[in-house]
């Protein structure tokens, strides 16, 4: 009942305005509204009309596309990048120092000892090929079983379309005895390469080429040493790395002195015993009062060169890396070398990077909404790319080869692949890493953080310690180390760092919104006002047209429904046809009943009633039309 009235109320108030028809409201609006093209349609004459009709049609599309364009460009949420320039006391950077060799080769060399005597004879036969070189002529005999698991191999491209493999182990020694003599004189024609099969004994192999033999060497040794120190306990594997004692020889921090104990240990599969000053994680990070090397960071290092493993590392020195308190250091890609017998200055300049979030970017504040689990947070660092997209590589590594790479961390209950135990995870991982689909998902997946710290790095080097002063500082630094007389140190093993920063002057780069909502309603306003000569008002008496139509309709709408009612309670069965109406009209005992009705019981005919009189008898008839009984009537 509420309703009716008040659509009673919206009728008598649509009779005072625009009016009761769609074309009546139209024409309202075109002679009330501000906009200044629909007033010139109704007032002008015919050809007038016209022509302003088109116009304001032309100009109300060219405002429409006008506003998709400034509505999409809204909605791609650009962004500016800004540069400020600010000063103020900083952090000292968390400084990562690990040695390039990850194991001290005295430690190690009895498990390496079977693959260092396969490697030498490898060798042996590449450069000095000669009839009867075989593994059969070697004392003790080589383990050719772990040869075959991963070997080398010779390509003999002399025909590109059919290249022929030669391995060097082969049991026919003196034919391919004869085959590398001839090559000595088209070596360029060899190439040394790894064999990675799918199991041991499969035709389903791949070959990885290589232009030098000094990479295939060193990527075979890798692959065929990670099987073997992956099943190292951890505990052993930090007893036979570097000790923080025998590395960190000198500490100083500004004017205060420190020591190895001021570092923290953290295992790195790369690089073995790493030790990080600063990180932040169970002191407060310490600041730096100035800017220069005297308020730096000052350290002697020595990396004991000569207990390098041979076919591990071919790098000597010691590699660093500076970066923010509790995140994780990733040395192979964003550590630099410090060379051995050099000071290395390293002048520090700090770039603070703000994303925004979304829906301006596809950035994440700490990786909590990141698909991919976090591998890392074993260290209790925090989020970085980098953690996320080794983390989905070992995920992946998991899912399909069934085991995790030695060089990563592992989820939980999962083992480390080996030869033994996986026979094929070296072609499995060969394949994962080659893997465009496999690397496109994993960047798919993480996320880059929306605030980081970078620092760049200006590096000088010199020769350190000089001719004139080597032999004093080496009997200095060896007495403290050895508490002995004799020099134990020399210039291949020596390093000197000195990390600072160049000057307080830091910069900011931040991200802000290219397009605001303020933006956006300036920009829409002024292409209306500009080609229709409208404003926020007119976009209100357009609103308010809408809302009259829309009242118009829901009354007719409720006029024809309760129309149709009326017609449905005068017949509520199927409509009479005209042959019934006439039968009903002159025939008063007809009824007309509906089609599938049920038959009503027999009635009696009704009784006869009054007739009606003979109207024809009160009639005036002429004298002469009497006849001889009238008297007796």
């Amino acid at each position: 009942m509420n309703l009716k009235k008040y659509l009673v109320r919206a009728l008598h108030r649509l009779q005072k305005g625009p009016g009761y028809t769609y074309k009546e409201l139209l024409v309202w609006y075109c002679d009330n509204t501000n906009t200044h093209g629909p007033k010139r349609i109704i007032k002008e004459g015919p050809k007038k009309k016209l022509i302003w009709f088109f116009l304001t049609l032309l100009f109300a599309s060219l405002v429409f596309w006008q506003w998709g364009i400034l509505i999409n460009t809204y909605l791609s949420y650009n962004v500016t990048s800004s540069l400020s320039i600010g000063f103020k006391t900083m952090k000292f950077p968390a400084v990562t120092i690990c040695n390039a060799n990850p194991f001290k080769y005295s430690e190690v060399k009895h498990l390496l000892k079977e693959l260092d005597r396969l490697i030498e004879a490898a060798l042996e036969r590449i450069l000095q090929p000669t009839p009867g070189n075989g593994s059969e002529d070697v004392f003790p005999p080589l383990d050719l079983e772990l040869w075959n698991q991963i070997p080398l191999v010779l390509i003999d491209e002399h025909d590109k379309d059919n290249p022929v493999i030669l391995d060097i182990f082969e049991t026919n020694q003196t034919a391919v005895g004869n085959e590398t003599a001839m090559a000595n004189e088209t070596k360029k024609k060899y190439k040394l390469a790894v064999k990675l099969c799918s199991h041991q004994g499969s035709d389903n192999c791949t070959y990885r080429n290589f232009s030098s033999a000094a990479q295939a060497v060193t990527e075979w040794y890798i692959l065929q040493s990670t099987s073997i120190l992956s099943k190292v306990p951890l505990h052993d594997r930090i007893r036979m790395g570097y000790q923080a004692e025998d590395m960190i020889l000198a500490c100083l921090y500004g004017a205060e002195p420190c020591n190895y104990k001021n570092f923290t240990q953290i295992y790195h599969p790369d690089h073995g015993n790493c030790y990080i000053f600063n990180w932040g994680m169970d002191e407060e990070a310490l600041n730096s009062s100035n800017p220069g090397a005297e308020f730096g960071l000052k350290l002697i290092l020595d990396i004991s060169q000569q207990d390098y493993i041979p076919y591990l590392s071919s790098a000597a020195g010691a590699r660093l890396m500076l970066h923010q308190q509790k995140s994780f250091p990733f040395l192979k890609d964003q550590g630099i070398y410090a060379m051995a017998g050099t000071e290395t200055s390293i002048g520090v300049l700090v770039d603070e990077l703000e994303r925004m979030g979304y829906p301006y970017s596809d950035c994440t504040m700490n990786g909590s909404d990141v698909p991919v689990k976090n591998l890392y947070s074993q260290y209790n660092t925090s989020y970085s790319i980098q953690a996320c997209l080794r983390s989905c590589f070992q995920n992946h590594m998991v899912e399909i080869c069934g085991c995790g790479h030695y060089m990563f961390p592992l989820p939980e209950g999962v083992t480390y692949c080996n030869n033994e135990e996986n026979p094929g995870w070296a072609y499995c991982y060969s394949s994962l890493r080659s893997s465009i689909k496999q690397r496109q998902i994993c960047i798919d997946s993480c996320k880059e953080t929306c605030n980081d710290t970078q620092y760049k790095m200006t590096i000088s080097m010199a020769d350190w310690p000089s001719e004139a002063s080597e032999d004093w500082i080496f009997h200095i630094l060896s007495y403290e180390r050895d508490m002995s007389t004799n020099v134990t140190l020399d210039r291949n093993g020596i390093i000197k760092l000195n990390i600072y920063f160049q000057e307080y002057n830091y910069r900011t780069i931040s991200e802000s919104a290219a397009t605001t909502i303020v933006w956006l309603l300036s920009s829409l306003g002024g292409q209306f006002g500009f080609w229709m000569g409208g404003s926020v008002l007119c976009l209100i008496e357009f609103g308010e047209i809408i809302i009259d139509s829309l009242w118009i309709t829901v009354i007719n709408v409720i006029g024809w429904c309760k129309g149709l009612k009326q017609r449905q309670a005068r017949f509520p069965d199927a409509p009479p046809t005209v042959s019934e109406l006439v039968e009903a009209h002159t025939n008063l005992g007809f009824q007309h009943e509906a089609a599938g009705a049920a038959p009503r019981p027999e009635a009696l005919p009704p009784e006869p009633g009054t007739p009606p009189p003979n109207y024809d008898s009160l009639r005036v008839r002429p004298l002469d039309g009497l006849g001889p009984d009238s008297d007796a009537d």
